[in-house]
């Protein structure tokens, strides 16, 4: 006999990943919680039995995501204890997931926006997450003499995704993404940031 509570969360990841593939080609405001059920291949209150709303639904999504991203920069930098490769490294995965999931790319970076409960209400506390992890980089950086004592890693933090965030932006609007090279892109914003952040004594080389 299956397992209920594992048919249960296969149905809520089948409506999650619906409500990404519906949101990214309709819009949040303008698709319908129809649409949803009908991508998932369920009835429309089937929907409600896992979400309160279409606004719950969103929030949901920007929760799984953001544990995948978590898992995926911890272990793109697990065993690396230069600072300076581990900057780099956040770069170039952060915008690798962009690339290789768009449709959640787009979600996150434009639809979420257009939720008041998450600019007003809600308490992002992944993303912080995520960005101490960038914080935790300046701050060994400079335990280690690698970067200057002067930077705030607070400041550092969302200054670099700042940076990422605006790039991955244009990517997911444009309407030829090949103009941006999320690949280059990531490999200069790094470089920018950590040549700012070297102290005087220190000099870095790309790898090959």
């Amino acid at each position: 006999m299956a397992d209920p509570n594992r048919r249960r969360t296969e149905k809520r990841d089948l409506i999650t990943e619906a409500a990404v593939d519906v949101f990214a080609e309709k819009g949040f405001h303008q698709a319908r919680v129809s649409d949803i059920a009908r991508r998932a291949g369920v009835a429309d209150g089937t929907i409600y039995l896992y979400f309160k709303n279409k606004e719950d639904l969103l929030l949901s999504i920007f929760e799984e995501k953001m544990d995948v991203l978590l898992d995926g920069m911890r272990e793109a930098l697990e065993g690396v204890d230069d600072p300076v490769e581990r900057v780099r490294r956040f770069a170039r995965h952060h915008f690798r997931q962009v690339r290789e999931n768009r449709s959640a790319a787009e979600v996150l970076q434009v639809e979420l926006r257009l939720s008041n409960k998450f600019l007003k209400e809600y308490r992002p506390e992944k993303l912080w997450a995520y960005l101490n992890i960038f914080a935790n980089i300046v701050r060994d950086g400079q335990a280690s003499g690698v970067f200057r004592p002067d930077i705030d890693p607070f400041i550092a933090m969302w200054g670099f995704f700042g940076g990422l965030d605006e790039i991955a932006m244009q990517w997911v609007l444009a309407r030829n993404q090949q103009r941006i090279q999320l690949e280059e892109a990531a490999r200069q914003v790094a470089e920018i940031y950590i040549r700012g952040m070297l102290t005087n004594t220190q000099t870095t080389s790309e790898e090959p």
